[in-house]
């Protein structure tokens, strides 16, 4: 029976030695099998040093328990004694509840724990294969291997053995055990043994002799006849099977679970073909497919391999073998989009709620230090045979040894990966589980940090250490390839190396930069010097150049980028927007090297940049706060000239907001994810240019009115915007279609006022078409009646007679799109209701009209479509295009919009959604044509943002092809997939055409 008071001063002491739930530790002191233990200070004091006292102390007694009662007495005495073994055995408790399991069911085993060459001298293959020796099937030989894991956890969990040599160790048992494994498959199949050569060649992080405690172990199967098989007719297809056989057996040995449970996977879709690929080939057949068919990443994975089992003279030909293609690796077409899209997809695999805790693969993991190493060593390792390790660590020493990462950040990047290796193994120690999530539960978060040295606070101080370490390697990730690049071309302090002008060639070439001289020459004039500003750049260029190369042309980028900062290089705020603020300097990489567009409209005036560092920067602005901005400018302005260029500069700078806008929510960057919804950024960019351009139209009437008039025409005057402008829905490159109408004021000659209003267009024309810097406005009139052959202005009165007595059915459709966009509102408001009638005539169309719209439409067809253009990729005239789209909604409108109110829209997206709303058109077909109108909308936009001027199909460049790809969310390498896409959605949106508008 326990006193009381011993028993409070008990459980202060547990509480003091880390015990979380000290009640249940005092039950378990107190069992008889811990008689011999109970009350020994030197033993709680061991317990309280463990990553979870409890866990302990709960696998001691299981473990006490487990003994024959001669073996117990041995067991308790060696612990009070021998504190090596003490600590051993108490650390491997206290971290892994399955090794604790594995010593309840095998309880001989903590002997394995007291030798000291068997546990402190860091063994190698072959005395790991002394200790599998007697295995002679695959239960034995799991319970030899937990064994052996065993001493391995004890030097890591008491810090005798570091991460690197804990990861060695893991891969030379895994060694071991795979020629355990060969060898009792060859036992059990003599006669296939007989016939063969079978080589493992082991990949990944086993090849890499960097393993974790529970990973797939990635192998590739090499097999050759044995020499007297080879020479028999089908004798090598014989050997081949015999070698499957024996492969297979081998996985099965280490794969199936046993009552002992898995050793591990044993995964060979690294192989040629992957899973769909034979098991097993001849060195001939791997050389041939690697020389003829294999993609980069798996000259990547090809890095790490290494023969271990098996045949050693057919392993080392492999490796000799496959060696070179993996240093020429680097020289392949798209070497580095290739290795960067597969880490995209690599990230982009993970579940949402998976990302913050992915220790291995989410931003700022392993895999950016993996994939950063090894793009330096396939970059470099062509010409420096001293980067050839698979080792991470290893290449990362030789990479700075170089000179090709400086040493500081080599440091970091190497105390940061050990550092998150460590959390790794620690994590699936516990339950020897493949997973790479950082635990959400207290309890584990509490055992991990104390089994990392964190004792004060674990669970805080591990979130702290472990976002700290994330960040250096996220940082250090982008700009591990980058940075040695400015040490190429800026001044270095003596003595330091630096990459030399051919090798930053090199990586800027295997960077995608077609163009690396010239890149060399900017980064030179950017980085060189010892200014201030010349440091900051030093800072923001690796970075930057990361960003470049992510796009479809780098060197545009990185030029664009050296002509703003020469531009603003020495206004304060420029670059210090750009290094204190990390969206800026996103924003504006993509904006400068997604095409031509946006960089032109920047550099007109450059100040426009600091627009991509305001948090509602890219929010477009809405009209009324546009004209007033325009008007304003007007009126400060000293003649008519001055005015509109003032109102043109407003335009220039709200069209880099838009396309910025448009660049970022199409591509997406760290901040702002890639928006989901297309047809959101169509309606936005329609939305917004339409705005700006009624805006400058606005701007362009009031100072053609002041310049002769002062403030008040001699006639009521309002423009209204027809086709895309009316519709809201204009392009980067499109015209504004208007009609103008005026109202002679009371007392004011018609003719007079006429000749008035006819020359307040000519004047805006004249003023909006000035050869500026700034990109012009053109006004487009020939949806007037009688066309270009009609007068360009009319009353009110005028066209009321002309609609009355003239209008064709293509006029009444036209009007379809006619909306108020600046002038007199009232007199806009009077001229819709004039032209309501004939867009949406009562009853709905007759046939006669409607024929005449099927012939016109079957005209333009074949009439309009350029020479040469194919017909399946023309945005706009083209099968399933944006005339294809319009012409079906637009005869819905006119045929219905009498009984529907909601059809009575200049919006193309929103009519369609009225259509279907009323039943007028399917779901599926409603969605086919919604979804062609808005990807053909955004191919128009793209080619624009891209050449810089308009265009109605796909670029022929590969290089503007790419960004148009880009834009439209497909990834390097992928414009054969976007342009197979455009075809099928066009073809179904056509198929729609042909029975809802053609009635086929």
């Amino acid at each position: 029976m326990t006193v009381p008071g011993r028993r409070s001063s008990t459980f202060s002491r547990l509480l003091r030695h880390g015990f979380t739930d000290p009640s249940e530790a005092e039950r378990l002191l107190d069992v008889p099998e811990l008689s011999a233990l109970r009350g020994d200070p030197v033993l709680l004091d061991a317990l309280g040093a463990t990553a979870d006292p409890d866990l302990a102390l709960r696998g001691l007694v299981r473990l006490v328990e487990a003994q024959a009662e001669t073996e117990r007495q041995t067991l308790t005495t060696t612990l009070l004694s021998a504190k090596p073994f003490r600590d051993r055995l108490l650390g491997v408790l206290g971290a892994s509840e399955a090794l604790a399991d594995h010593l309840a069911r095998h309880p001989r085993d903590w002997e394995s724990l007291v030798t000291y060459e068997a546990v402190d001298l860091h063994p190698g293959v072959a005395e790991f294969e002394q200790g599998l020796a007697e295995a002679t099937d695959p239960v034995s030989l799991r319970v030899a291997y937990r064994r052996c894991l065993l001493a391995i956890a004890a030097r890591d969990v008491c810090g005798t053995a570091d991460l690197a040599q804990t990861a060695a160790e893991l891969a030379d048992l895994a060694t071991a055990t795979l020629r355990a494994a060969l060898a009792i498959a060859r036992t059990a199949a003599p006669a296939d043994a007989a016939m063969c050569r079978l080589a493992v060649i082991a990949m990944g992080k086993c090849g890499g002799h960097e393993l974790n405690y529970v990973s797939d172990v990635d192998v590739i199967f090499v097999g050759e006849p044995a020499q007297e098989v080879g020479d028999r007719e089908g004798g090598e297809a014989k050997a081949l099977q015999a070698a499957t056989r024996l492969a297979s057996h081998l996985m099965r040995i280490c794969s199936e679970a046993t009552v002992e449970g898995t050793i591990w996977p044993v995964d060979a879709n690294l192989r040629p073909e992957g899973r769909n690929g034979p098991l097993v080939r001849t060195l001939s057949s791997h050389l041939a497919y690697y020389q003829r068919w294999a993609k980069t990443w798996e000259f990547q994975a090809l890095l790490k391999a290494r023969a271990v089992a098996g045949d050693p003279e057919l392993g080392a030909q492999y490796i000799d073998a496959v060696s070179p293609l993996v240093w020429q690796a680097a020289e392949r077409e798209n070497f580095v989009p290739d290795v960067q899209q597969m880490r995209r997809r690599v990230v982009a695999g993970i579940p949402v709620a998976q990302v913050d805790r992915e220790l291995k693969l989410g931003p700022g993991g392993l895999r950016d230090v993996e994939f950063a190493v090894q793009l330096l060593q396939l970059v470099h390792g062509r010409s420096d045979a001293t980067l050839h390790s698979g080792t991470t660590l290893d290449a990362l020493a030789a990479l700075a040894a170089g000179g090709y990462v400086g040493r500081a950040d080599a440091s970091q990047l190497d105390e940061a990966y050990r550092f998150l290796r460590s959390m790794e193994h620690r994590i699936q120690l516990y339950r020897l589980r493949r997973t790479h999530l950082v635990p959400e539960d207290e309890a584990d978060l509490r055992r991990l940090g104390r089994s990392l040295g964190l004792r004060t606070d674990p669970v805080a101080e591990l979130n702290k250490e472990w976002k700290r370490h994330a960040a250096v390697v996220r940082r250090l990730h982008e700009k591990l390839f980058y940075r040695p690049l400015l040490d190429a071309v800026a001044q270095l302090a003596p003595g330091e190396i630096r990459l030399s002008p051919k090798a930053a060639g090199q990586r800027l070439e295997a960077l995608g930069y077609a163009d690396p001289a010239a890149a060399l020459r900017h980064l030179e004039a950017l980085a060189s010097g010892v200014s201030r500003k010349a440091a900051i750049q030093r800072t923001l260029l690796p970075v930057l150049l990361g960003w470049f190369a992510d796009s479809a042309d780098p060197d545009a980028g990185l030029l664009g980028f050296r002509k703003v900062s020469d531009a603003l290089g020495k206004t304060p705020w420029y670059l210090r927007l750009l290094r204190d603020e990390g969206a800026a300097a996103e924003n504006l990489a993509r904006v400068l090297s997604a095409g031509r567009l946006a960089p032109d409209l920047l550099l007109r005036a450059p100040e426009a940049v600091a627009i991509l560092g305001d948090p509602g920067g890219l929010k477009p602005r809405g009209r009324d706060h546009l004209e007033q901005e325009v008007l304003a400018a007007v009126g400060r302005a000293g003649g008519a000239e001055q005015a509109v260029a003032a109102a043109r500069g407003v335009r220039r700078r709200e069209l880099f907001r838009t396309a910025a806008a448009d660049l970022i929510g199409s591509y997406g960057t760290e901040d702002s994810p890639r928006e989901p919804d297309p047809g959101a950024l169509v309606d936005r960019v329609g939305e917004a240019v339409t705005d700006l351009n009624a805006a400058t139209i606005a701007g362009a009437l009031r100072a053609a009115v002041r310049a002769e008039w002062g403030e008040e025409l001699p006639t009521r005057f309002a423009v209204i915007g027809m086709g895309r402008f009316g519709g809201h829905e204009l392009g980067y490159g499109s015209d504004a279609d208007v009609l103008f109408v005026h109202e002679p004021r009371e007392g004011v000659d018609e003719q007079e006022a006429t000749r008035a209003a006819n020359r307040v267009v000519a004047e805006m024309r004249r003023l909006l078409q000035l050869p500026t810097a700034d990109p012009p406005l053109l006004i487009d009139a020939d949806l007037r009646p009688e066309g270009k052959s009609g007068p360009l202005v009319r009353s009110l009165k005028s066209y009321e007679a002309y609609y009355r007595r003239w209008s064709l059915v293509w006029e009444s459709q036209a009007l379809l799109r006619a909306a108020p966009m600046a002038g007199d509102q009232e007199l806009a408001d009077r001229f819709i209701e004039l032209v309501d009638p004939l867009r949406y005539p009562a009853e709905g169309l007759g046939e006669d009209a409607v024929r005449e719209i099927r012939r016109l439409k079957a005209r333009m067809e074949s009439e309009r479509l350029p020479r040469g253009a194919d017909p399946t990729l023309h945005a706009k005239l083209g099968r399933g295009g944006l005339s294809d789209v319009e012409w079906t909604v637009q005869l819905l409108q006119m045929r219905h919009g009498w009984a529907e109110p909601a059809l009575r829209t200049t919006r193309t997206r929103e009519a369609l959604a009225a259509a279907h709303a009323a039943g007028l058109i399917p779901t599926e077909e409603a969605q086919t044509l919604d979804e062609a109108w808005v990807l053909a909308t955004r191919v128009r936009n793209a080619v624009m943002l891209v050449r810089g001027r308009p265009g109605d199909t796909f670029p022929s460049d590969p290089r503007e092809l790419a960004a148009v790809g880009r834009y439209l969310g497909y990834e390097s390498g992928h414009v054969g997939e976007m342009v197979d896409d455009y075809r099928r959605i066009t073809r179904r949106a056509r198929a729609v055409v042909e029975e809802l508008f053609y009635g086929a």
